[in-house]
């Protein structure tokens, strides 16, 4: 049994994610998961919602509420959301913890302890109306770099660069669009991730199967005079800094975010005695760590969190493979929490069974170059693979069953020519769909769920039971009984991608495991299992996206 930690870049807690965030890195997160379950890994999957920084605070102002009782109604919100996405968290918490408080301000000492903490001046903006000094976040401006006019402080979501708020052209308060803002001195924590660079050099020579656009962002970082990374902030909401003469300020958002993952490993384990976190996380030789997330998140997880553990000089846990996605881009154009523009997860789940969104994602993940989501595309496929393709499969034999065998798997016959090659045909297309989920492959992974479910159908619709049963029963009950096996296995193999479908599928064959098992064994004997077992109609799987509500969708969510 191999150990695999799965880690999900952490969701801001401000607001219902997009499907753009959720294909970023929490939905293939899952997927995988889930498939590690399958083989029988013992898999630990870690999330949480990202609860400091000012998209908390200006949330909060936002909806009227204390920060607190916000980051409360929204992580229960997002929870349920994911719940019903069907995201299989082991432990889903929140940086905001007890946990993460402490844990933060020990690594804090800890790299303070290494000499790699450092007290500077720096100029920083501050507004005369709102009377405080603005974070990063509650400065707004035209980016210095590709002029876009809704630069943050912290950074340029049209470009991607980073930044700081002096750097802004023409900036206001976020607060209160006071553009008479000052200049003045201010004094902060640096950690000194300079002194690290040959450190994270070699870390990340020592890792292999990340994306090639992960390494080369990464590298690009640690080439360009990796500059050291303030990480205290003037807000009132996060966690507190335990050094004397900061105590007005909390610590940047992205140093505690990702500290999370451990701290919410912890109160996973402080749930049963059994549990350790130090089992995942202290010098766990024989884990492997595999963290998903969005290309926006990969200098911080390739750089500033490696620099954290590192620094520590503590045997941390760090991550073998960082799987990073670019962008989910809707109509053309970009999705956006913060323009509400796009589908977001809550009214696509009110919209339609959250199988279809999964499936279509997934087989359009934006592995090696951004992806469009339209609702005409996201209809034909879903359509075609879902309803054509694996519905037809499940129906039509399904069907035949209560027709012609009393709705059982019949016995009789033996297996002849066409169900050996089959067998030998599907062993490969499985061992195939195995090495994508292995590779991080999730479009391959899809397209292999597809070819089998294609392969079953042409398979059925050559030896056509149907036809057979006038002539040959025992030919046909060979035939049925080998399609009847060929849905539980497109259904167990589809699991980890459309979980609400194939239990539904699987709980008609009197499963009711909750983790399907990956088929091991000849595929031949596997195909000729079950005779007498009785069979449920699940009725149709899918009900087709017709053009009429296709174009419901798009009038609701028009670009």
């Amino acid at each position: 049994m191999t150990k695999i930690l799965i880690t999900s870049a952490l969701p801001y807690v401000n607001g219902v994610k997009h499907l753009g965030n959720l294909i970023g890195s929490l939905l293939p997160a899952d997927v995988h998961a889930r498939f590690r379950r399958q083989i029988g890994d013992d898999v630990l999957f870690i999330c949480a919602t990202d609860e400091h920084g000012t998209p908390a605070e200006l949330g909060a102002i936002d909806a009227g509420q204390d920060v607190r009782t916000f980051c409360d109604t929204q992580h229960a919100i997002q929870a349920d959301i994911y719940r019903r996405f069907g995201l299989s968290f082991d432990h889903f918490g929140r940086t905001s913890s007890p946990c993460n408080h402490a844990l933060t301000q020990h690594f804090y000492r800890r790299l303070a302890e290494a000499g790699l903490i450092e007290a500077r001046e720096l100029q920083q903006i501050y507004s005369p109306k709102d009377r405080r000094f603005l974070p990063d976040r509650y400065v707004l401006g035209t980016c210095p770099h590709c002029g876009d006019r809704s630069a943050r402080g912290d950074q340029c979501d049209h470009c991607g660069r980073l930044l700081d708020p002096p750097e802004l052209i023409e900036p206001r308060s976020a607060l209160s669009g006071d553009r008479a803002l000052e200049i003045r001195t201010g004094r902060h924590l640096f950690l000194r991730q300079s002194q690290l660079v040959a450190k994270l050099g070699g870390w990340i020579d020592s890792r292999s199967g990340w994306p090639p656009f992960v390494v080369s962002t990464a590298k690009s970082w640690l080439n360009a005079d990796l500059r050291d990374r303030c990480i205290t902030r003037d807000l009132a909401w996060g966690i507190a800094v335990p050094r004397a003469g900061f105590e007005d300020k909390v610590f940047y958002v992205w140093f505690d975010a990702p500290i999370g993952y451990i701290a919410a490993t912890q109160e996973w384990a402080a749930l049963a005695p059994s549990r350790d976190w130090r089992d995942w996380w202290w010098q766990a030789d024989d884990i492997s760590y595999i963290q998903f997330l969005g290309k926006d998140n990969i200098p911080f997880h390739t750089v500033s969190f490696p620099a954290t553990l590192l620094g520590s000089g503590e045997p941390w846990t760090t991550a073998d493979v960082i799987k990073g996605f670019h962008w989910l881009t809707y109509e053309g154009g970009k999705f956006s929490t913060s323009r509400q523009r796009g589908i977001f997860t809550d009214a696509a789940l009110a919209e339609l069974p959250a199988d279809l969104w999964r499936w279509w994602l997934i087989a359009n993940a934006p592995e090696s170059a951004d992806t469009d989501f339209s609702i005409a595309k996201f209809a034909t496929d879903v359509n075609k693979d879902l309803a054509d393709i694996f519905g037809n499969l499940v129906n039509r034999i399904v069907s035949f069953t209560h027709l012609a065998f009393a709705g059982r798997i019949p016995d009789g016959g033996t297996q002849g020519d066409a169900e050996r090659r089959l067998a030998d045909e599907l062993e490969q297309r499985i061992a195939t769909l195995h090495r994508h989920h292995i590779a991080l492959e999730f479009r391959g992974a899809a397209a292999a769920i597809r070819a089998i479910w294609d392969t079953s159908n042409a398979y059925l619709h050559h030896a056509a039971p149907w036809t057979a049963i006038k002539s040959d029963p025992d030919r046909a009950a060979v035939v049925t009984r080998t399609g009847l096996n060929l849905v539980r296995l497109s259904a167990t193999l589809a699991w980890s991608i459309v979980p609400h479908l194939a239990e539904r599928v699987l709980r008609a064959f009197g499963h009711d495991d909750a983790i399907p098992r990956w088929p091991n064994g000849p595929l031949a004997s596997l195909l000729d299992e079950g005779a007498g077992t009785p069979v449920e109609n699940p009725g149709p799987l899918i009900e087709k996206i017709t053009a009429e509500r296709a174009g419901q969708l798009a009038a609701r969510f028009g670009a």
